[in-house]
């Protein structure tokens, strides 16, 4: 029978993991992010080199977009970065947690052991006697 101790530990293993997913899925979210930024500047680039009347006739408007599209893989970056740091103190607490709940079922196993050896001694005893 689970301890209120290991109940808690149990719970709390399961919410690190859920936030662990979490964090790995923001951290694809962002990696994909910037996948599409550093695609939509390639795209412009290359109607850019190509030199259509479009382009010829704006193009502080395609070297704006592709600007931005490489601020925003930038940005897409580090936010990915800072996830997958999330990601690893995540699974660091979540990893500490699960040690901490098999300790603490081991201690109870052992405790529960003892008691029964304790019980089957005294009861040998009395039927010594």
């Amino acid at each position: 029978m689970p301890t209120p101790r290991q109940k808690r530990l149990q719970k709390l293993v399961l919410v690190m993991q859920r936030l662990k997913d979490f964090h790995q899925a923001q951290h694809a979210a962002h990696i994909a992010e910037v996948a599409v930024a550093q695609e939509e500047a390639k795209a412009i680039t290359e109607t850019l080199d190509a030199g259509t009347a479009m382009t010829a006739l704006f193009p502080e408007l395609y070297h704006r977009r592709v600007a931005n599209a490489l601020e925003r893989s930038r940005t897409s970056a580090e936010r990915a970065r800072q996830e997958a740091h999330r990601l690893l103190q995540a699974d660091a607490r979540g990893n500490a947690l699960a040690r901490a709940y098999r300790e603490a079922s081991d201690l109870s196993e052992r405790s529960t052991a003892d008691r029964e050896r304790l019980e089957f001694i005294e009861r040998g005893k009395a039927g010594e006697t």
